[in-house]
C-alpha cells in the first residue's frame, strides 16, 4: 500500500516563533557562563579556566595521592537509591529544622581558608549568599576576611567559626571571645589538622599567602589577568584572624609553626568551659571518636575526612553515618562533608542518617567560576537537584527521607 505524500506549506511566523524559542542572553561573560553551567561539575570545569593555576590546584587538590579524595566522590556515587512507588509529590518541602532554625535544604556552607585567594568577593560574598538562601555558613581561623568584618557584610546569617587549636593558649582565648562578640552561633572545633596533610600539588606550585612571584606565577598572571588585576586593587590577601600570628606562610608551615600537635579530649574541654555556644567537634571518622567528643561536652559532631586533604586512605565520611548514628542515638546532631558535589548526595546523606550536609569545593567552585554569582548558582543547582531527586524517591518532605529510600553498596533497604 503506498504511502500517503504528506503536504507542505509555506509557514507563517507565528508558527516559526512557536517553534524555535530563542533564549535571552545576558550581556555579561561571566554570567553567560554561570547560566550555561548546569552542574558542580560545569563549575568546576568554568573555574579551572578562570583561575590560575596553583589557586586551582589548592582547591581542587588533596593529601597523598589523593585517595581520600577519590574515594569520598565515589562513595556517593555508589549509592543506591530506592524510589517508592505512588507517592504524591506534589508540593515538596524540602526544609529542616536544624539547631532550632528552619532552613530551606539540608545543607551549609562549610569553612574554607584562602577563599580571597579564589576570588576577591572571599567569605563576604559567601556569607551574604547563606545569609540570602537562610542557610549556615562556617568562617575558618584562617580565612582571609575577619570574623567582624563578615559579620558586618551579613548581618543576620548564621555564622558559625571553625577553630583551629594553636599552640598559643592566647590566640584561641582570643579567638573564641571574637567569635562570641561577632555573634557566631555554633563553634566548630576543627580535630583534625595537629599536622598539616602532605599536599603536594600546594607544595609544587609554591602557594603562598601572599603570592610568591615565581616564574610559574608571572606567566599564570599574563594568562589570568583579570584574577591578577583585583588581586592588586583590592586589600592584600593574609590570614585575618591571625594577624601578626601568621605573615607569608603556606598552609604546611601555618600548622608547623602555630597549630597544636598536642590538642586532646583535654583541649575540648578547655574549650566547653570558655564556649557558651553551640560546639560541634569536625573531623569524627568512628563511632569511639563521635562518642569521647560527645562525652566530652560537644553538642553534635561533623562526620570529616577534610575532604581527603588531611589522611589518605580514610573511609568516606557518608559510609560512617549509619553507624554513627546508631552509636549517638536519635537526638545528637550529625552533619556530614567532603565530597558532595550533587543535590543527590545531600537527598543521600539527610537519609542515611545525618541531619544536615556542609559543602566546601562545590561553593568554591562557584566562587572562582563567577564570584558571589557562582557561589549564588552553585547553591541553584544543587538546590533543584535535591528537590528533584527526593520527588522521584517518592518524597514529599525532607524529614520523611530514611534508609528505606538510600543504602550503601550490599546493604538492605531499612537493615
Amino acid at each position: 500500500m503506498p504511502i500517503a505524500a504528506v503536504a507542505h506549506h509555506r509557514p507563517h511566523w507565528s508558527e516559526v516563533r512557536q517553534t524555535v524559542q530563542l533564549r535571552r542572553s545576558s550581556l555579561s561573560l561571566t554570567q553567560r557562563r554561570l547560566d550555561n553551567a548546569l552542574s558542580i561539575g560545569d563549575l568546576r570545569t568554568i573555574a579551572r579556566r578562570t583561575t590560575p593555576r596553583s589557586v586551582f590546584d589548592y582547591v581542587d587538590g588533596a593529601a597523598e595521592d589523593e585517595i581520600s579524595a577519590r574515594r569520598n566522590v565515589r562513595a556517593y556515587e555508589e549509592l543506591i537509591f530506592h524510589p517508592q512507588a505512588l507517592r504524591p509529590v506534589d508540593h515538596p518541602d524540602t526544609s529542616v529544622r536544624l539547631f532550632g532554625r528552619t532552613i530551606p535544604l539540608p545543607l551549609g556552607f562549610g569553612a574554607t581558608g584562602y577563599t580571597r585567594m579564589m576570588h576577591h568577593h572571599g567569605e563576604a560574598a559567601v556569607a551574604r549568599v547563606a545569609q540570602h538562601f537562610g542557610i549556615p555558613y562556617g568562617l575558618s581561623t584562617v580565612g582571609t576576611t575577619t570574623v567582624e568584618d563578615v559579620r558586618a557584610a551579613a548581618p543576620e546569617v548564621d555564622l558559625w567559626f571553625q577553630l583551629y587549636v594553636t599552640s598559643d593558649p592566647q590566640i584561641n582565648d582570643d579567638l573564641i571571645k571574637r567569635a562570641h562578640n561577632a555573634g557566631c552561633t555554633t563553634l566548630v572545633l576543627t580535630c583534625d589538622t595537629a599536622v598539616s596533610g602532605n599536599r603536594r600539588k600546594d607544595d609544587r606550585n609554591g602557594l603562598t599567602i601572599p603570592p610568591t612571584l615565581r616564574p610559574s606565577t608571572i606567566i599564570d598572571m599574563g594568562l589570568h589577568p583579570y584574577w591578577w588585576v583585583n588581586k592588586l586593587t583590592t586589600d592584600q590577601i593574609t590570614f585575618a584572624s591571625l594577624a601578626g600570628a601568621a605573615s607569608t606562610y603556606n598552609f604546611n608551615q601555618i600548622a608547623s609553626k602555630i597549630f597544636d600537635p598536642s590538642v586532646g579530649l583535654d583541649s575540648l574541654g578547655w574549650v566547653r568551659e570558655r564556649w557558651p555556644g553551640r560546639l560541634l567537634v569536625k573531623g569524627i571518622l568512628s563511632t569511639k571518636s563521635a562518642r569521647e567528643a560527645v562525652d566530652g561536652g560537644a553538642d553534635g559532631v561533623i562526620i570529616s575526612n577534610h575532604g581527603g586533604r588531611q589522611l589518605d586512605r580514610t573511609p568516606a565520611p557518608i559510609t560512617l553515618v549509619p553507624a554513627v548514628r546508631k552509636e549517638l542515638g536519635p537526638d545528637v546532631p550529625i552533619l556530614v562533608d567532603s565530597g558532595i558535589r550533587n543535590g543527590q548526595d545531600i537527598v543521600a546523606a539527610r537519609a542515611l542518617g545525618a541531619d544536615a550536609a556542609l559543602v566546601g569545593r562545590a561553593y568554591l567552585y562557584g566562587i572562582m567560576a563567577g564570584g558571589q554569582d557562582g557561589v549564588v548558582r552553585a547553591y541553584e543547582i544543587l538546590a533543584a537537584e535535591y528537590q528533584r531527586a527526593m520527588q522521584l524517591l517518592g518524597v514529599r518532605h525532607s524529614g520523611d527521607l530514611s534508609d528505606q529510600h538510600v543504602t550503601l553498596p550490599g546493604a538492605r533497604p531499612g537493615a
